[in-house]
């Protein structure tokens, strides 16, 4: 659903922006698309994990 042309998916920003037109790696966009990788969610504009340990760059690119 979220790839791109070259086969990586896109990653959320770790934070919402607040733009009016809201980019395409917007968690909260993602979220509501249903594009999200597994076990993250938005807590208060931030991207957090379901199970509360700490999110990494690192982490979220194996995620999705």
């Amino acid at each position: 659903m979220g790839k791109k042309k070259g086969g990586k998916a896109k990653l959320p920003k770790m934070e919402c922006c607040v733009s009016k037109s809201k980019c395409g790696r917007c968690p909260l966009r993602m979220l509501k698309d249903g594009t999200l990788p597994a076990g993250y969610t938005v807590k208060k504009r931030k991207l957090v994990r379901v199970d509360g340990t700490k999110v990494t760059k690192k982490k979220l690119a194996k995620a999705a």
